[in-house]
């Protein structure tokens, strides 16, 4: 049986901008099965038919979170890269330190 879980989690922003570290295709599943009916669309059910592929074995969870990533992009929810933005805050507007 093949795991579920992300090498990498994908980082997301839920509620008042808080982050949400999503790392497995159920927890993707469960997110995305809670996003709002309103606001779902072809890509939405796509994401949603590729985790259940998933749990059923039939494609590998990275796969899940490329498709998962692609969509919480698509959203505008994916939280902010701490390392970079911390990074090109050690250097400066110039690009040096």
């Amino acid at each position: 049986m093949m795991s579920d879980h992300f090498e990498r989690p994908v980082v997301i922003l839920v509620g008042l901008g808080h982050p949400a570290a999503i790392s497995s295709v159920m927890e993707a599943y469960m997110f995305l099965v809670d996003w709002p009916p309103s606001k779902r669309d072809p890509a939405h059910g796509f994401a949603i038919k590729s985790c259940l592929a998933a749990l059923r074995g039939e494609v590998e969870a990275e796969t899940v979170r490329a498709l998962f990533a692609t969509l919480a992009e698509k959203y505008g929810i994916v939280a902010p890269d701490d390392a970079a933005f911390t990074a090109s805050y050690r250097e400066g507007p110039q690009g040096r330190a």
